[in-house]
């Protein structure tokens, strides 16, 4: 503030003609000053880098700016300034924090974002496209919302669309936007509207054997050139996503011939995607990745993942969970099939863990700074004494 005065003084002592004054204050007090602002900028940029904490910074850094950009436009810029080739070297371990098994499909993923990281990919395509197959409840869509969470630090960077709900001839209008002079022209497109407020995302397309044959024709454009024109005449950037999707095709396959060897599994479910999809999509494809079922010990897995979450929630009531490994072993025995997968695992915990645990909390059994055990006799679930 004090050199601003000055400088505001000495264009005045220009326009008088008072050159004494002016003499002194430009060049003995205005000098002196911002001598004494860079040593002070100086200081604080070498406490920031000692790392000191600081309660204001009144420096603008790289990280301010980071944040604000990724308000403003949904691009994720703070996880783009980590190191981001220690980040990709450590895809498949982050991956498999959330999803059990399906080594083969985190690697095929992995290797297609590293490549097109690398600049080895097509720049005019997306940084990815896939085609999930696999019974339910295998980890098709759970390790799309890990791509999504790794890639751009959040899972609501994921866009899901249900392909079941484009299965007439005309749906395929509601994917891009209706052409003018029809209604619903001024809404946009249900893909088309999702990547151009989220450019940078994991675009799911779920079941995607059930759209009609037409919708395939758009999709043709989206993973041949990186772009596609909607309705109102824009044209919606593609390259900034990963496409993936996902199909029950051949599962049945998958189950009869568990144990098999991996070509007899992708020979035979290879077959009947042939036969449902045309040559000119599949070869747009980057990688096809078969999803294989899970066993006992993959389930026994998963419960842990799910456990540690549903003791995050606790965490936010100040409540600990104590589940020993008989009780794991229990949950993980009664939520395993073979033929739904992981889902009737989430249940198991559901009506065994959290429906009685609910109910006495309601009650008042337990509280903040409670740690809770559970155990279990005879396939009976119990919740032991409070542990202070």
């Amino acid at each position: 503030e004090e050199i601003d005065r000055i400088k505001q003084q000495i264009e005045e002592l220009k326009r008088k003609g008072d050159f004494n004054k002016l003499a002194e204050l430009q060049y003995d007090r205005l000098p002196k000053l911002e001598k004494q602002l860079k040593e002070a900028q100086d200081k604080e940029a070498s406490a920031g880098a000692a790392n000191k904490p600081r309660l204001l910074r009144t420096l603008v850094g790289a990280e301010e700016i980071a944040e604000v950009v990724a308000r403003a436009t949904g691009i994720p810029v703070a996880k783009l300034m980590q190191g981001e080739r220690e980040k990709l070297l450590q895809m498949e371990g982050k991956l498999h924090e959330r999803v059990v098994g399906q080594d083969e499909a985190i690697e095929a993923v992995s290797d297609a974002i590293r490549r097109s990281r690398a600049g080895l990919s097509d720049p005019n395509r997306p940084l990815g496209s896939f085609l999930f197959l696999g019974p339910t409840g295998v980890g098709k869509t759970e390790l799309c919302k890990a791509l999504a969470g790794f890639l751009f630090d959040s899972e609501d960077h994921m866009v899901r669309i249900d392909m079941s709900e484009f299965m007439e001839k005309h749906s395929v209008s509601r994917l891009i936007g209706a052409p003018p002079g029809y209604v619903g022209y001024e809404e946009g497109g249900t893909l088309t509207e999702a990547v151009r407020r989220k450019p940078y995302s994991v675009l799911l397309l779920d079941e995607v054997e059930k759209a009609h044959p037409d919708v395939f024709n758009v999709l043709l454009q989206v993973l041949d050139d990186g772009r596609l024109t909607d309705g109102q005449g824009r044209t919606v950037d593609f390259k900034n996503t990963v496409i993936v999707m996902t199909s029950n095709l051949g599962s049945q396959h998958i189950m009869a011939l568990s144990g098999e060897k991996d070509e007899v599994i992708r020979e035979a479910v290879w077959g009947e995607v042939k036969a449902h999809f045309r040559p000119e999509f599949l070869n747009r494809i980057d990688e096809t990745v078969i999803f294989h079922a899970l066993d006992a010990k993959n389930i026994k897995s998963i419960a842990k993942i799910q456990l540690r979450q549903l003791e995050a929630r606790l965490d936010k009531l100040e409540m600990k969970l104590d589940v020993s490994d008989a009780a794991l072993d229990e949950i993980a025995k009664v939520g395993f099939d073979p033929v739904f997968g992981a889902r009737p695992l989430k249940r198991a915990i559901q009506q065994r863990v959290e429906n009685p645990l609910s109910r006495l909390i309601l009650e008042g059994r337990f509280g903040p700074k409670d740690v809770i055990p559970v155990d279990v006799d005879a396939g009976e679930f119990s919740f032991g004494r409070v542990v202070h």
